[in-house]
């Protein structure tokens, strides 16, 4: 019995040493198995890094690192990684070929006979597209610098034209194409195809004659990004447009006599909504003039805006009461700034403008 606890006592012992042997390790674990490196500009260098963390327990030296290809160039470390320990490989790309990339690297350590492999992906292009603050929309494959078009102080027969920045991130040509546009407006693209990894522009241009009513005229249109691409909220480009009345046939008498509107102020400050629903305030219209002043419109820019006018035909001498009402619940979904838009037949004050200072 003893030789056999004897026995047995050996042989928990060598299993107790195995164990420790089997865990005594250590274990090369990349941050990434793929690196993504972007757009790469022809004939130009891009340095980049390979982050990778030593998960065993003994410290791990990298013995070597073999590129696919010659046109990278690595850097890594001599020293050994303590167990738990961050280092780095570093990279420097050289782009001499035009197009998409995507090259194998083997890394050798002393924690594995097994080699681990990763790889490093990107586009080389002619020109690299600095996205930043310029191009704030992401679409996916394309960017825009904006998703949000006015046509300010519009008269009828005019046609202005608005432009807006694209970039196509996709290493093919891009066709920007606008969808459910209105019968006044018209979209063309500059160019007509956008090569990839290049920008462009989107010229929107509005037939005011087509307008539909006076003052505040709002649509939404919506950017294909692929052929077959329908309508959503993650490619809509909203359009405002503002009619203003036309005075041209007055004459100089008339417009001696004409009403004359006086405002309060153009400008409310709200303050902080905070737990409130909704917050209201009252501002007071005169009409100083020698006609009766008629309001033709008076429109908001969002609906977190509302209105309520007092009288919409002002005497000479009389005022009335315009309530603005903020409705907290809309206010992050709000495309535009909180305004109210007032449209009259004072050839002097065809248009004003309330601007709407609130914080939710």
């Amino acid at each position: 019995m003893r030789h056999i606890c004897t026995v047995f006592g050996v042989v928990c012992v060598m299993s107790l040493s195995c164990v420790t042997r089997v865990w005594a390790q250590a274990k090369f674990e990349p941050d990434a198995e793929i690196v993504k490196v972007g757009d790469v500009a022809f004939q130009s260098q891009k340095r980049f890094v390979l982050g990778f963390r030593n998960k065993g327990d003994k410290p791990m030296r990298i013995l070597k690192v073999n590129p696919s290809c010659a046109c990278l160039d690595v850097r890594y470390p001599q020293e050994a990684i303590p167990a738990g320990g961050h280092s780095e490989v570093q990279f420097t790309f050289s782009a001499e070929q035009l197009g998409s990339f995507y090259k194998d690297v083997e890394i050798l350590t002393d924690a594995s006979e097994e080699p681990v492999y990763m790889a490093i992906q990107g586009n080389v292009v002619t020109e690299v597209i600095d996205l930043g603050e310029d191009y704030p929309i992401d679409l996916g494959n394309v960017c825009l610098q904006t998703n949000y078009v006015e046509f300010d102080d519009v008269n009828r027969g005019d046609k202005p034209s608005v432009e807006i920045a694209i970039a196509n991130r996709e290493r093919t040509a891009y066709r920007p194409v606008l969808m459910h546009l209105p019968p006044y407006l018209s979209a063309e693209s500059v160019p007509t195809d956008i090569p990839g990894g290049m920008t462009g522009r989107i010229r929107l241009t509005l037939n005011s004659e087509k307008l539909p009513q006076l003052g505040l005229n709002q649509t939404s249109v919506y950017l294909a990004r692929y052929v077959g691409d329908k309508v959503s909220d993650t490619n809509e480009i909203y359009v405002n447009a503002v009619l203003l009345p036309d005075f041209s046939h007055l004459t100089e008498e008339q417009k001696a006599n004409a009403p004359d509107l006086r405002i309060e102020t153009n400008e409310i400050d709200l303050g902080q909504v905070g737990q409130r629903e909704k917050v209201s305030q009252t501002i007071v219209l005169h009409n100083v003039g020698k006609s009766p002043l008629h309001f033709r419109q008076v429109q908001v820019f969002n609906k977190a805006v509302s209105v309520s006018l007092g009288n919409r035909v002002l005497r000479p001498g009389k005022s009335t009461k315009l309530k603005v009402t903020i409705h907290a619940r809309y206010l992050d979904k709000a495309k535009s700034r909180p305004r109210v838009l007032l449209i009259t037949d004072d050839p002097k004050h065809s248009k004003e403008v309330i601007h709407i200072k609130v914080q939710p």
